[in-house]
């Protein structure tokens, strides 16, 4: 079942983006969900595991910038407090 989503983008990726899409005879969201269902097939316990291939990187202008939340001082007492659990 296919549901939306609304993703924001920097302009010059997304028109990359889709330029790569046409010329691969993919839609953009297809292309997009191909990236998503490869992210979570594996297991990567941080970003810096993933393995970025040279033809997504030509779709992105510039050095890759991750943003991340920082965890609440709660999440960060709770996991503290799980792992002294399991020892």
């Amino acid at each position: 079942m296919d549901a939306k989503l609304t993703l924001s983008l920097d302009s010059d990726v997304i028109n990359n983006a889709k330029l790569f899409a046409e010329k691969n005879n993919i839609s953009l969201s297809r292309l997009t969900e191909f990236l998503y269902r490869k992210l979570v097939e594996n297991s990567y316990s941080n970003l810096e595991e993933l393995p970025i291939s040279d033809w997504v990187m030509m779709a992105a202008d510039g050095q890759a910038e991750y943003k991340t939340k920082t965890k609440t001082s709660k999440k960060l007492r709770s996991e503290y407090f799980d792992s002294k659990k399991t020892k």
